[in-house]
């Protein structure tokens, strides 16, 4: 069925369930699982208050580092289940957009995200990412709640 599952992650705990839940997935099909996060891209004018607390390589350094951090879960989540896995940070202002494109670079037939559990009219205008990644992928896209 799948052979290679995307599993996203921007550290909330959303995320790291949706991992778990995606890691045994993976391992009740013999399936390999690729960790993706995304971190933003530096920019000189911005309201991010960490952007403008650091210069570009300070800033460059930092993200990846909790990049890094982030996707030693994925891989330690992983491993103690015995599933195969890849992982890759990727630096975008548009996170949806590097969901897509990495499933797609990587072979992924699955791509695995958490929801964030807006409901009502706030989920509507907040525009998550998942709805995004939902709304323009090819690849199916399994949401845990």
């Amino acid at each position: 069925m799948y052979k290679r599952i995307l599993l996203t992650t921007d550290g909330s705990e959303a995320s790291r369930r949706a991992i778990r839940a995606g890691v045994d997935f993976a391992k009740s099909l013999g399936a390999e699982v690729v960790g993706m996060t995304a971190t933003p891209e530096f920019h000189t004018f911005t309201a991010n208050a960490e952007m403008m607390e650091q210069t570009r390589d300070q800033y460059v350094a930092s993200t990846r580092a909790h990049g890094e951090r982030l996707l030693d879960e994925v891989a330690a989540v992983a491993r103690d289940a015995g599933v195969p896995c890849s992982c890759v940070q990727v630096v975008s202002d548009e996170p949806y957009e590097a969901i897509i494109a990495t499933a797609r670079e990587r072979l992924c037939d699955l791509i695995v995200m958490a929801s964030h559990g807006h409901k009502g009219i706030k989920g509507l205008l907040l525009g998550s990412e998942t709805q995004k990644v939902l709304v323009h992928s090819l690849i199916p896209v399994l949401v845990h709640r």
